[in-house]
């Protein structure tokens, strides 16, 4: 005896779909709109299979009938509709689960962590020296010469490769790492940092 909760679907309601979808194949828009309103349980019912997670059974949902409105012109009238859209509901499901899988993975769930978590810089006075220092630093990049300049800001401050700050500039690679050289002297000159 069937379970209550569970919709079955039977060779009727696949003969049913299966006449939907081969009309839907020739353009007809009614045929298509009951099909897809009327598959919606059973792709929702397999992911649930698939175990799911409640809260992603809709990105499935969304991905399977995505994935039939590209792939309609491949479904063979003659074959199950049901069985057909079973696969793919199965494997848009593993997808979504693999996505939300990496993304559990790199994402933590800790609302107190920012909460509890101390400023370092905030209202100290290692927070205002380190913003003197970084006020010096500034003024000493500003006296080095217009191509040093640019070698830094290029290469050390926006983190640009050779190649990139080359493009960028119109100068040779070997220019540039002449001018950050130079510039890196100067500044540990400036600095007490000498060689």
């Amino acid at each position: 005896m069937p379970d209550k909760g569970k919709r079955t679907y039977d060779t009727e309601t696949d003969r049913q779909w299966s006449g939907w979808m081969a009309r839907a194949q020739t353009g007809d828009r009614q045929s298509y709109d009951h099909l897809l309103r009327g598959c919606l349980p059973f792709i929702a019912q397999v992911a649930r299979g698939q175990r799911v997670p409640a809260d992603r059974v809709d990105d499935v949902v969304q991905d399977v009938l995505m994935t039939l409105h590209r792939s309609r012109h491949t479904y063979d009238p003659s074959r199950s509709f049901t069985a057909w859209l079973r696969v793919i509901a199965q494997r848009r499901a593993i997808d979504v689960l693999r996505r939300s899988g990496r993304h559990n993975r790199r994402e933590i769930y800790a609302p107190l962590a920012l909460e509890m978590y101390a400023d370092p810089d905030a209202n100290t006075a290692d927070g205002w020296e380190k913003a003197g220092r970084s006020a010096q630093i500034g003024e000493a990049i500003a006296g080095l010469s217009p191509g040093q300049k640019e070698a830094v800001e290029r290469l050390v401050l926006r983190e640009q490769s050779l190649d990139e700050a080359a493009i960028a500039t119109g100068r040779s690679k070997g220019a540039l790492k002449v001018n950050l050289h130079r510039a890196m002297h100067n500044l540990r000159a400036q600095f007490g940092g000498g060689e």
